[in-house]
């Protein structure tokens, strides 16, 4: 989209997860987007963090906090489950990564470095995940939110359902 249409550091609306993309350019740009975040807010990016990002945006899936301590200690990083936590707490705290409540499992934010609320969409069948924009604060929950005097602060939107790969093969 052009920025007449949205603010540059607006996200775009467009699910992403689910289409093919140039998925070296995805990383890297994630990466980059997190040192760029921690430097100017004097975060530490440590090596456990960037191991634990770049392995979520890797795999392009959610992965469950045991799975990450897996792929933490097969790349040389502690053992123990505290080590996955703390990053993984880092990573969601600063907005790189966000936790599916459904599958309990983490995956790589698809707009770093952008304010937005996520929406979810799992696939049912192989628990792929993509990630839009959902706008809680102008439906219904904002009205109803409004109406009883509540500001949202943080929303979390999974929705459940067939992929695209998984919905053609249910066709067939």
């Amino acid at each position: 989209m052009t920025s007449t249409s949205r603010p540059d550091d607006a996200p775009s609306t467009d699910p992403v997860g689910f289409e093919s993309h140039d998925h070296a350019s995805c990383i890297a740009s994630a990466i980059a987007e997190a040192e760029a975040h921690c430097a100017r807010e004097g975060l530490r990016f440590t090596p456990v963090r960037r191991k634990a990002l770049e392995i979520l945006l890797r795999e392009h899936r959610a992965l469950g906090a045991y799975e990450m301590l897996d792929a933490l200690r097969e790349a040389g990083f502690g053992s123990q489950p505290p080590v996955a936590y703390r990053a993984l707490e880092f990573l969601v705290g600063n907005g790189f990564v966000h936790k599916i409540e459904r599958l309990n499992a983490f995956i790589a934010c698809a707009h770093p470095g952008a304010t937005h609320s996520p929406a979810f969409m799992i696939c049912r069948a192989c628990d792929s995940v993509a990630e839009a924009q959902a706008t809680p604060a102008r439906g219904a929950l904002g009205e109803a939110a409004r109406a009883a005097g509540f500001r949202i602060e943080r929303t979390v939107v999974e929705a459940e359902g067939l992929c695209p790969t998984c919905s053609d093969k249910s066709d067939t």
